[in-house]
């Protein structure tokens, strides 16, 4: 059976339950990041507390993903996540959309390797993998990371990849698996 990426009213209507709960998490973690980044610089590590969330922050993406297995889809989820976070009053303002068109991209990019086929573990992997690969070329860019040492860039990599893997990947899949529980998802697939 071939499957529809025509948005149905309640497929809108879940999107945007996705995007508020996940742009008030990213909201509520971002007095966290400056604690994190206080307590860690002292011993040199201060900028792992961006690595360390980028998972929280990205997780809207991979979980729209796997959740409506539509093209587009992962970056609506991680785009209005971060317009939700931005109209909250978060402390990167304006900024935080930029960051959600990147992230959303990054994420949308995982499914569009498997060619939109695979909405299980490979797709979800894929997709972490791609978030974090391009999340960390932008901070690279964006937030001076390129003037770090090799050794502190390779360890911020692997805290990045265990934070995307831990929370847009594990915990997707754990949402998900919940949300098929309750039938929510049963006619998502059509």
């Amino acid at each position: 059976m071939k499957r529809s990426n025509a948005w149905h009213l309640r497929d809108i209507i879940l999107l945007a339950l996705i995007a508020i709960f996940c742009g008030v998490i990213f909201w509520v973690i971002g007095p966290l990041y400056n604690i994190l980044t206080v307590a860690l610089t002292p011993v040199g590590l201060g900028p792992a507390a961006n690595d360390i969330l980028m998972g929280v922050w990205c997780m809207a993406g991979p979980l729209a993903g796997i959740i409506f297995k539509r093209i587009g889809a992962a970056f609506l989820g991680e785009f209005l996540g971060s317009v939700v976070e931005m109209f909250l009053g978060g402390q990167w303002g304006a900024s935080t959309m930029i960051s959600g068109v990147v992230q959303g991209i990054a994420s949308e990019l995982g499914f569009t390797f498997t060619g939109y086929k695979n909405f299980n573990w490979l797709g979800l992997n894929m997709s972490v993998l791609t978030t974090t690969i391009i999340t960390f070329a932008w901070d690279m860019a964006r937030n001076g990371y390129a003037s770090y040492h090799f050794g502190l860039l390779i360890a911020l990599f692997i805290i990045r990849l265990i934070s995307m893997w831990v929370f847009g990947g594990l915990l997707s899949k754990a949402i998900t698996n919940l949300l098929d529980r309750t039938h929510l998802l049963q006619t998502q697939t059509r």
